[in-house]
């Protein structure tokens, strides 16, 4: 939730003509133009009524139209986009949604690629294991959930060094670089040829990749409002989908290279999408601007890709929105101390266990998904393209999911929903005997598992709402994929050698998670009313004074402040 503008005092004392058209005299000057009418955005096209007038202007009430405090809420000298600041600026919900569009197609269309291509190098192992990759290399199912854990155990570990180092040197340079390395890894795997080998890689991948999604959250946010982001996010996690359907036909063609110099199939899936991604990391290089008023370059024009008059619809709409995002600069370090404050936000604290449980009622299945339906006497070729139907489905249902939540603004009811999905067919592989029931019909039933709406975009969303700082946006969505790789840990141990085929042992917990997952969303939704209800009884009381003073002197800062509520 945003930031309460506090009364306006120095207004109060103007005409009521006046307050309405946003002016404030000074010795007979007007010196703040007209603000767009206060109300809430129709955040989408669907939502316009026929009172949409496209030239109106866009610009909302801010703190920085309350002369009282608009200076408690000014950005640092140092920030990047400081010279685009500026509170008197005004612009069209034309010019806004122009600019909106711009950013989508620049920026947003580019990171999703990015995710794309790490997500190729992350889940081809999946399509190796349609091709007997565990004959092959002479490894078990308990050798292949100890690579999984590895994997998830390496990626947790590498998550906050990883984005520590982004926030330093900038995500602009460190998630290219990034790429690039774990490509060369991916490749790599065309050579394996033992245990060791494998697990080594394994490490070695998610130790490269740990910090990439919360870096390419961060680099969003100086872009995108809040109720955007989550939006934007959905179709970030959309590209890692779209990298699952394209690794299912790509790995198609490529595994019938089986033979092709005496090398099975998977050993040039591995190799080729290497190649792929780290030419994507290469051109990352040219293709990732360091901020909004940043895009000039060599590469990408001496007048980069927007004008002044956009880079000033872009800065203040966001500062506006968000306060907090100048206090920090794009490539300042998170100190010890300011590191310590975020991993002690206790408020932060009930999403991230939202995030270690969530997904593992789906992750599970998804993790056995090949083996599954090569148990069920599916062919290779047919396993890997039969994982498109659920994939394409479960894209759908994540952007409706994050439509819904910004909707409403209910977002742990609607986060909650995936949970319910769950139920009728997870309750369906705990009593049904599949090795007797139609083949078809099993696959129809966990693909409707795996198809849940997956509510990871809005829980981003929502850490990066609640976190209202940059140190504290850049180390929460690091904390929050931390709890949720921990999670993966306990997904790839669920199933077992020992209560294969059936695995009821298996959906019974994953039952007893998914009861588990609403009782979170609860006390989630609970914590955040009762803790905006404890501030709003503390700043109702104090007199406009006192606020003036409690914000002058900076008491508390981030989400700590009074003056904010948390999103729930």
């Amino acid at each position: 939730m945003p930031t309460i503008i506090p009364d306006r005092t120095p207004l109060d004392k103007l005409g009521n003509d006046e307050v309405e058209a946003g002016q404030e005299k000074q010795d007979g000057v007007d010196v703040i133009p007209p603000l767009g009418q206060p109300r809430d955005e129709k955040k989408f096209w669907f939502q316009r009524g026929k009172d949409y007038d496209p030239n109106a202007i866009a610009t909302q009430p801010s703190v920085y139209d309350v002369a009282d405090v608009k200076d408690q809420y000014m950005p640092r000298a140092d920030w990047e986009n400081i010279h685009r600041f500026d509170p008197l600026a005004r612009w069209t919900w034309a010019e806004e949604r122009k600019v909106v569009r711009r950013i989508d197609w620049r920026i947003m269309l580019w990171v999703a690629i990015m995710f794309t291509a790490m997500e190729l190098d992350r889940a081809n192992l999946s399509q190796a294991l349609a091709d007997n990759f565990l004959d092959d290399m002479h490894l078990s199912t308990n050798d292949y959930n100890l690579g999984n854990s590895v994997y998830a155990l390496s990626f947790l570990a590498g998550e906050l060094p990883s984005q520590l180092l982004a926030k330093w040197i900038g995500p602009d340079r460190y998630i290219p670089a990034q790429i690039v390395l774990f490509s060369i890894v991916s490749a790599s795997q065309f050579a394996l040829s033992s245990r060791a080998s494998f697990l080594a890689t394994r490490s070695l991948l998610a130790l490269l990749q740990g910090g990439f999604i919360p870096e390419c959250v961060l680099y969003l946010s100086y872009y995108y409002k809040h109720h955007e982001l989550t939006i934007r996010l959905s179709f970030f996690w959309s590209g890692m989908f779209m990298a699952d359907i394209l690794a299912s036909i790509i790995a198609f063609g490529l595994l019938h290279l089986r033979g092709v110099n005496g090398y099975p199939g998977w050993r040039w899936l591995f190799l080729i999408e290497g190649l792929i991604t780290g030419t994507i990391g290469l051109l990352s290089f040219v293709m990732l601007p360091p901020g909004p008023t940043q895009t000039a370059s060599w590469s990408r024009g001496k007048k980069g890709w927007f004008t002044a008059r956009e880079e000033s619809i872009m800065v203040n709409r966001i500062i506006r929105d968000d306060p907090s995002k100048g206090t920090m600069h794009n490539r300042e370090p998170v100190t010890p101390k300011l590191l310590w404050k975020s991993l002690t936000d206790v408020d932060l604290w009930p999403l991230y266990a939202i995030g270690l449980t969530f997904n593992i009622p789906t992750f599970s299945p998804q993790l056995y998904l090949s083996l599954s339906l090569k148990a069920l006497g599916f062919t290779t070729f047919e396993t890997n393209l039969l994982s498109i139907p659920y994939l394409v489905l479960k894209t759908i249902n994540m952007l409706l999911l994050s439509v819904l939540a910004e909707v409403t603004g209910q977002l742990a009811a609607c986060a909650s929903l995936f949970q319910f999905w769950c139920i009728p067919f997870l309750v369906y592989l705990r009593v049904v005997d599949t090795t007797h029931a139609p083949r078809w019909l099993t696959w129809a039933i966990i693909s409707l598992l795996l198809a849940a709406p997956l509510a990871h975009p809005v829980q981003v969303g929502w850490v990066s709402r609640n976190a209202n700082a940059v140190r504290s946006r850049a180390v929460g969505t690091v904390l929050y994929n931390m709890f949720l790789q921990a999670g993966v840990v306990i997904s790839s141990n669920i199933y077992r050698d020992d209560d294969a085929p059936l695995y009821r042992r298996g959906n019974s917990i994953l039952l007893g998670i998914v009861g588990l997952n609403m009782l979170l969303y609860v006390i989630a939704k609970s914590y955040y009313i009762w803790r905006n209800r404890s501030r709003g009884r503390k700043w109702d009381q104090m007199t406009p004074e006192e606020k003036l003073v409690y914000l002058s002197d900076h008491q508390d800062k981030g989400n700590k402040r009074l003056d904010f509520r948390l999103a729930s």
